[in-house]
């Protein structure tokens, strides 16, 4: 009886993770460069092992659902905003974050700060092959920000960026040999590990797109039928251990009477 509670609840737990891993993919569906999460089992075979009363340790060392991410492209959104560009295949866009830190990330959302530097909406800095892309304050002046002037961006397929006719340096666009060593450090930023082997993407393999967004790679449909599936199996387990903590009290109390 204790081991088919200690079933349920060991089959309760990776349930737990996917619940929580839909609702957080539902959440950002509508996020910029959104990359969903999925999870899988690992040591199935340890696993087997331990509820068959073989010592195993799968509970002590090893978790039996881990957390990936899926890198695959999302749709892109045209939005005409010349400070929003979209990679088309393979490379991330590279910003540094408040610690100096490179982080990669695919959210193509920027703007312009006041003293000319080109920043993702939380002040990160966007590298260029030289350091920051920064607009000339003699470019700014008479066409900047509170100017009636606009300001032209152009950024063309290559990732070379150029504001009123004048190059001001060309995008640096990074890719992993191994994707999986990256590291998630929030919704749409993944840090390089020690291990992550990163290569620069040549302008001749970019596909930059001025004026549109990519969009979550979230099937909302397909999110919502994994998130019902997984919440009737969670019940089912916690269906089980309550009936058996049920029993179990039933077998407490005759024990006592007898």
């Amino acid at each position: 009886m204790i081991k088919e509670m200690y079933t349920a609840a060991i089959g309760m737990l990776p349930d737990q993770t996917r619940l929580e891993v839909s609702a957080n993919n539902i959440a950002n569906a509508k996020t910029t460069g959104f990359k969903r999460e999925g999870v899988f089992q690992r040591r199935l075979l340890e696993a087997k092992f331990n509820l068959h009363g073989i010592p195993g340790d799968v509970e002590q060392t090893d978790p039996m659902s881990e957390k990936h991410t899926d890198l695959s492209q999302g749709a892109f959104e045209k939005t005409d905003n010349p400070f929003e560009f979209a990679l088309n295949n393979r490379g991330y866009f590279t910003v540094l974050n408040d610690n100096g830190e490179e982080l990669l990330t695919r959210a193509g959302r920027f703007t312009l700060s006041d003293d000319g530097t080109i920043t993702t909406p939380q002040g990160y800095p966007l590298m260029g092959e030289t350091g920051t892309l920064v607009i000339p304050q003699y470019l700014l002046q008479g066409n900047g920000l509170n100017s009636s002037e606009p300001l032209s961006l152009v950024v063309g397929a290559t990732g070379e960026m150029f504001v009123n006719d004048e190059s001001i340096g060309r995008l640096q666009v990074l890719d992993a040999e191994n994707p999986q060593t990256l590291e998630r450090v929030s919704n749409t930023h993944f840090k390089p590990r020690a291990e992550t082997i990163l290569e620069t993407v040549s302008p001749a393999e970019l596909d930059v797109k001025q004026g549109f967004i990519e969009v979550s790679n979230v099937d909302i449909v397909e999110e919502m039928v994994a998130m019902i599936q997984t919440q009737r199996s969670f019940e089912l387990g916690n269906r089980v251990i309550r009936t058996n903590d049920d029993t179990l009290d039933r077998s407490i109390e005759i024990g006592r009477v007898l």
